[in-house]
């Protein structure tokens, strides 16, 4: 595989901003699709699906994955990732009596029965602050070790979501060693969401270099700069050997003052990666970069992009 090959991820959607901040955002299984196809055309390989309810709000619900999976499926070839973070209200959250809210494991993890290829693992525990709300979001090791032996028994490759240099050289970096995942694990940086996500790092050129030279040894990483830190985050991963993220997840806007649309970011993220002397991987490319292509059992009929 050559090594100028970039995995480019869309992440359309997420589980925590509504139309009310950018009418451009998807939430329901159409909407999802219809982006979805369309930055696969323009050149990305893997996509991040969060899934929403009617009202749009979070869930899990692995029908509403199924169906915003199989809408995708029918029309490209690119690698589907699942969430198992879920969001910030719907399903997944609930009030404690002592006013607090907490992420409800049990409904974090039905993302897993949808027939994905990956599904996000966030081995870690944080407090975020979200609409005047603190949320708990409770992963203790027992957990994670949990979640990564479902995944691995049903064939699902994890991609571990870490927030600062503690995930990795703990669980991540344990359950790595465990044997829990195939070489190479795939890490995805989530950067500057430290005002909201307790415990959290922001983006800087030096916080990401520490982070990659903390990795598990043969790991291969991404970066999700979150809102303005999005593009500079980006590029810096490519130049520094790692792959690329875009989408209304990670920034609601394409410039200062100049909402988003999923397409227009993944456009302007393939030009520049191939302005920089790189090329977008295609999703069968991808599949071998992360090692699935190694996985056997019964495949998916792809179309042909």
């Amino acid at each position: 595989m050559s090594s100028n090959k970039v995995i480019i991820t869309i992440a359309p959607t997420g589980g925590m901003a509504g139309k009310k901040q950018n009418p451009h955002l998807p939430i329901q299984p159409d909407e999802i699709a219809r982006d979805v196809i369309d930055c696969w055309n323009a050149g990305a390989s893997v996509v991040a699906v969060h899934a929403r309810r009617p009202d749009g709000q979070a869930t899990c619900n692995a029908d509403i994955y199924r169906d915003i999976n199989s809408r995708i499926r029918a029309k490209s070839d690119i690698i589907i990732n699942n969430s198992t973070g879920g969001g910030v209200d719907g399903d997944v959250v609930k009030q404690m009596p002592d006013g607090r809210w907490e992420t409800l494991w049990e409904e974090r993890i039905k993302g897993i029965e949808a027939g994905a290829e990956m599904c996000t693992l966030d081995a870690i525990t944080v407090n975020l602050s979200f609409g005047g709300n603190e949320i708990l979001f409770n992963s203790p090791p027992s957990r994670n070790r949990e979640l990564a032996q479902a995944m691995r028994a049903r064939g699902i490759k994890p991609e571990w979501e870490v927030f600062s240099p503690t995930h990795i050289v703990q669980d991540v970096s344990n359950l790595v060693a465990e044997g829990l995942d195939d070489d190479p694990p795939f890490v995805n940086m989530v950067l500057n969401v430290h005002r909201g996500f307790q415990g959290a790092m922001p983006y800087s050129s030096k916080t990401l270099q520490f982070m990659i030279d903390l990795l598990p040894r043969n790991a291969i990483f991404g970066v999700s700069g979150i809102g303005p830190s999005q593009l500079p985050a980006s590029v810096q991963s490519v130049l520094l050997g790692g792959h690329a993220r875009t989408g209304l997840e990670d920034n609601l806007y394409y410039a200062q003052g100049e909402l988003a649309t999923n397409q227009r970011l993944t456009e302007r993220l393939v030009r520049i990666v191939r302005d920089l002397g790189f090329e977008p991987a295609t999703p069968a490319e991808a599949r071998d970069i992360m090692g699935l292509s190694r996985k056997t059992g019964p495949k998916p009929e792809f179309a042909i992009r």
